[in-house]
């Protein structure tokens, strides 16, 4: 959705979740806007959630709870995998999903495929407290282009292999339909190890429930095992789908004292919101969810 919300007085940062609802934030500095080849984008610096931004009107990460978003997105397959090497990020350009890969001690490689190299600028110069300086590791390759003419280009008899694939993305929507469609996911699997998986975000259950449940039905067609989970995101909102999908990882199999002793074992810290307990819970779905995803 974008920003284009009449009413609003000027400076008032405002979002449509749906065609009849939204919200907004106010008192925020813009630090920078502009448009690069792809889409509008804008930094500000707001009293709530610090260094934010936006691409084409829509809350992309802030420094204030981007580890709602990124721990959740990262960790639910990531704790489950036996041990990741490398991953694939589609998007991803803020760092975010990026630094909490590399908390895994057994990371080799993390390829960030961004379409849009002004995303990463962006990121380097106004958003280290999203990344924490993960964009300049030597374990990170960043590609800037289409993710999915990577995935294309890089697929088996190219002899590419990656432990998780993370999408992390704009809205399915524009630029981003492509790679939310069931052939993308196919061609994704194709990517994966022996006990890989793919994870991404769903949406909103409340404001975009159509848009959620036909995400989760495409990944059904071609995973074995599909597991949606559930986490509180204020930029976006309030609650945000994720989903995990392998033929063979099954995050929900995990009990929360399992969890939480491989975060020991793997010592993986500086978490803010992850854990046993949390993993566990995300699982646990209020009926009105089990009936949007029957």
């Amino acid at each position: 959705m974008n920003d284009r919300v009449s009413g609003f007085p000027e400076g008032v940062l405002a979002e449509l979740l749906s065609k009849d609802a939204g919200y907004f934030l106010t008192g925020g500095r813009l630090l920078e806007a502009g448009r690069s080849r792809w889409q509008s984008y804008e930094v500000w610096e707001t009293p709530r959630f610090g260094r934010l931004y936006r691409l084409d009107g829509c809350f992309m990460a802030s420094e204030g709870d981007e580890f709602l978003c990124h721990e959740n997105l990262i960790h639910v397959p990531g704790i489950a995998h036996a041990g990741l090497r490398r991953a694939l990020i589609i998007g991803g350009g803020d760092g975010g999903s990026a630094e909490e890969l590399l908390k895994y001690p057994t990371i080799e490689l993390i390829v960030i495929a961004e379409l849009d190299a002004k995303v990463i600028e962006l990121s380097r110069r106004y958003l280290a407290g999203v990344h924490h300086g993960a964009l300049d590791d030597p374990r990170v390759d960043i590609h800037i282009g289409d993710g999915l003419a990577y995935v294309g280009e890089h697929g088996p008899a190219a002899g590419a292999r990656f432990d998780l694939i993370v999408f992390d993305l704009t809205d399915p929507a524009g630029p981003a339909a492509a790679l939310h469609t069931q052939a993308f996911f196919a061609a994704c699997k194709a990517l994966l190890t022996e006990g890989g998986a793919i994870v991404l975000q769903l949406g909103s259950p409340f404001f975009q429930p159509e848009r959620v449940r036909e995400l989760v039905s495409r990944l059904r067609q071609e995973y074995a095992c599909v597991r949606p989970y559930f986490v509180h995101v204020p930029l976006y909102g309030g609650l945000w789908g994720m989903a995990c999908a392998s033929d063979a990882l099954d995050p929900q199999a995990l009990t929360a004292d399992a969890v939480d002793h491989r975060l020991a074992e793997r010592g993986i810290e500086r978490l803010q919101h992850f854990n046993g307990a949390v993993h566990c819970a995300q699982f646990a779905l209020p009926n009105h969810l089990r009936a949007l995803l029957a």
